[in-house]
């Protein structure tokens, strides 16, 4: 185990990393207790239980993310017989609550089955080996490792729906289509409400705002690397309305869609070779 101190100038990352472990075996109960803080412990292998706000103990087994969260009281161990195999990162900022309207950390869903692990314990190590280095970087390098957990954390997570991943594959290949999100729903085959439920889960987002960052993205790369007018960039995104998709680019990117192809171009002019 290894613990951290990170200043006041660090927690403006907007995350920090207060401490990390890996331990294995008959490991001793943990509480009941409440932290001020959140913790990821990712139960790697073995079985066990954990019992979060005071609600009966929910049997787990390997592998499982335990989220703990601040002034919560949770209580957990392995099985007394075989233990488990556990690693953690404690972790506070205030972007975790972007992280959690996202849809990254589930508070209201605290035992969360996954379906790997190695790419979880690929950051771990990274912080652990980070702390025995030591230096004067640590606490950034740790604290930028809690925002690749949190999506490494994402990546393992074995979702409940029985569509998953190709809804989104399919949603995503559909994206600038000039069709409302029924119609997405009807051409994938599933009710809309359940379409509506695989994009939450996995994005943390509603269908329309999924859809728009896709065609947004795609509309930038367009106006960026073509000489197609913004009538024609509109088109290929799913708009009709050029007026309408300048409005809307005007007010999501911050800027109408001919500054920001000046803006590319300028920078792209000014680039050496």
């Amino acid at each position: 185990m290894q613990y951290f101190s990170p200043t006041a100038n660090h927690r403006r990352l907007g995350l920090v990393c207060l401490g990390v472990g890996v331990q294995e075996g008959p490991l001793p109960v943990v509480g009941p207790r409440a932290l001020d803080h959140h913790v990821a412990v990712v139960v790697t292998r073995g079985r066990g239980w954990f019992s979060h706000g005071g609600r009966p103990p929910q049997p787990v087994t390997a592998p499982a993310l335990l989220w703990l969260v601040p002034g919560v009281e949770h209580h957990y161990g392995p099985d007394p017989r075989t233990g488990w195999q556990e690693c953690f990162v404690d972790f506070a900022g205030h972007s975790v609550e972007a992280y959690t309207d996202l849809g990254y950390v589930t508070p209201d869903r605290p035992l969360v089955p996954l379906s790997a692990t190695a790419g979880v314990r690929h950051v771990v190590d990274g912080i652990v080996r980070a702390a025995r280095t030591g230096g004067p970087l640590l606490e950034v390098e740790a604290a930028a490792a809690v925002h690749a957990l949190l999506v490494a954390l994402r990546y393992a997570r074995a979702e409940v729906s029985r569509h998953g991943d190709a809804v989104m594959d399919a949603l995503a290949r559909d994206a600038l289509l000039p069709i409302s999100v029924a119609e997405h729903a009807a051409r994938l085959g599933i009710p809309l409400p359940e379409l509506r439920g695989a994009v939450r889960r996995s994005t943390g987002e509603g269908v329309k705002e999924y859809l728009l960052g896709i065609r947004l993205s795609r509309a930038k790369e367009l106006l960026a690397r073509t000489d197609l007018p913004v009538a024609g960039v509109a088109r290929r995104v799913g708009y009709e309305d050029p007026g309408y998709f300048s409005r809307l680019f005007s007010r999501r990117v911050g800027m109408a869609p001919g500054r920001f192809r000046a803006q590319q171009s300028f920078h792209d002019a000014a680039r050496p070779g």
